[in-house]
């Protein structure tokens, strides 16, 4: 069980996400969609919606100076332990919570409104589950490990294991006596990855992060200034 948990399904889901996110884009491109229900109801979407997306950014910004970064590089630069400790309890939790009650309000809009919930589909049920799950989790992970118990350094344990699936050397041993709800996490994390390209999450790879740097859009009125080309015969501008 440990193999297949540590060293077998982290790959699975792996291939699954690369590979779905190759067929989606070779056979679904036009599916390629949030299928957006803005139309349908807008009050509560402005609110939940940049709750949600800002929380979960700040979270996988999170997750990835805790997991990628090594603790020694975290010490060369200064940064101590009781410093480091603190900005995740504190400053996680305030993204875990934001994600998690953005998610929420989703959910309930989904729900309590027609339309809306007309145009859910089963797979969207399933991710809604799988992504709360994992919210709720590692809102958990933060607030009762690392802090109401005083605090779990898996920066020596699930980051080392993380790092070493990238180097296909994962140390399985590293994840033997790791709290449960680092566990149940870590591997909510995983199916979710899995099932990411089948889903309406799929559309994060197609965010528009070229939109801040595109050329600018010059205007120019018909009506004032001079005329950049004379007027083709037989056809009289409109006034």
């Amino acid at each position: 069980m440990r193999v297949l948990l540590w060293a077998v399904l982290p790959y699975v889901s792996v291939v699954l996400l690369v590979g779905g996110t190759v067929w989606r884009w070779r056979y679904d491109r036009f599916g390629w969609t949030t299928r957006s229900s803005e139309l349908y109801e807008k009050r509560l979407l402005r609110i939940a919606s940049p709750l949600f997306h800002y929380g979960l950014i700040f979270v996988i910004l999170g997750h990835v100076a805790g997991l990628v970064v090594p603790e020694g590089w975290m010490s060369a630069l200064g940064v101590r332990e009781s410093v480091y400790h603190a900005v995740s309890l504190y400053a996680g939790s305030l993204a875990g919570a934001a994600a998690v009650a953005g998610l929420a309000m989703l959910v309930y809009r989904r729900r309590t409104r027609g339309p809306v919930f007309s145009a859910t589909t089963r797979n969207d049920k399933l991710m809604y589950v799988l992504l709360g799950a994992s919210l709720l989790l590692g809102l958990a992970v933060t607030v009762v490990e690392n802090g109401i118990l005083g605090g779990y350094d898996y920066r020596t344990t699930v980051g080392p294991w993380f790092r070493g699936l990238f180097a296909l050397r994962p140390d399985i041993t590293l994840m033997e006596g790791i709290p449960l709800l680092y566990a149940f996490h870590t591997v909510i994390g995983m199916v979710l990855t899995a099932l990411f390209p089948f889903t309406r999450l799929i559309h994060a790879f197609a965010a528009p992060w070229r939109y801040p740097f595109r050329p600018y859009l010059v205007y120019r009125s018909r009506t004032s200034g001079p005329r950049t080309r004379a007027e083709r015969r037989g056809w009289e501008p409109i006034r």
